[in-house]
């Protein structure tokens, strides 16, 4: 497999140059680039697609959370992860669901940033522990009336849980001893039983109806 691709959007320049640094002293990554802006960010091409954007959510002009849904709808397969200072419950869940599928606080560790630029790359998803929990505490009160309980059997909430750990479709096959066709097929009842589209809407509705 290839170097992953990157490219960082932020706006503090000491910053945005200490991760690029961190980047190209990694052998695994190749920085595209670095942008002070979502305005600043070439036109994407096929020989300049990146597989990771590190994005900072209060750039100037257009945001990161509106910058990651414009992405998103024409390049889904581009992978983002939010770096940011921000931790409210309140920009978490829009960057979940403008199709981000991490959140990091700047304070992260270099080996922690990597570390999740590798496990979205992936496939997986991750937040930072203490963005979990706020995400958790924020939801973990609200309740469902019996009759709108998701009901989901045994193998559906293995699968969950796994996508819930970051894990990739393979590793949950590998995990359970089944093939990762199967795997998509439950994941596919999964998204229709919760009324979602993603893996990280699944990860929002799994904390917010208490089903792992």
């Amino acid at each position: 497999m290839g170097a992953i691709k990157v490219i960082i959007v932020e706006d503090n320049q000491s910053l945005r140059n200490a991760l690029k640094s961190l980047i190209e002293l990694s052998p695994d990554f190749v920085c595209l680039g670095d942008y002070s802006s979502c305005e600043t960010i070439k036109e994407f091409s096929v020989n300049y697609l990146p597989d990771v954007i590190l994005m900072d959510i209060d750039l100037p002009g257009e945001n990161g959370i509106a910058c990651t849904k414009r992405i998103k709808a024409e390049y889904p397969f581009i992978n983002i992860l939010m770096l940011t200072v921000i931790d409210s419950v309140e920009k978490i869940m829009e960057s979940i669901y403008a199709g981000a599928s991490g959140y990091l606080i700047k304070s992260a560790l270099p080996e922690s940033i990597l570390e999740s630029i590798r496990v979205i790359h992936k496939g997986g998803s991750t937040l930072t522990p203490s963005i979990a929990r706020k995400v958790f505490e924020s939801i973990k009160d609200s309740s469902k009336t019996k009759n709108d309980k998701i009901i989901l059997n045994k193998r559906e909430s293995e699968i969950l849980s796994g996508l819930v750990e970051g894990l990739t479709y393979r590793m949950i096959a590998e995990k359970y001893f089944i093939s990762v066709d199967t795997v998509r097929s439950y994941i596919r009842s999964i998204y229709e039983k919760l009324e979602v589209h993603s893996r990280s809407e699944a990860i929002v509705k799994a904390f917010k109806d208490k089903l792992i």
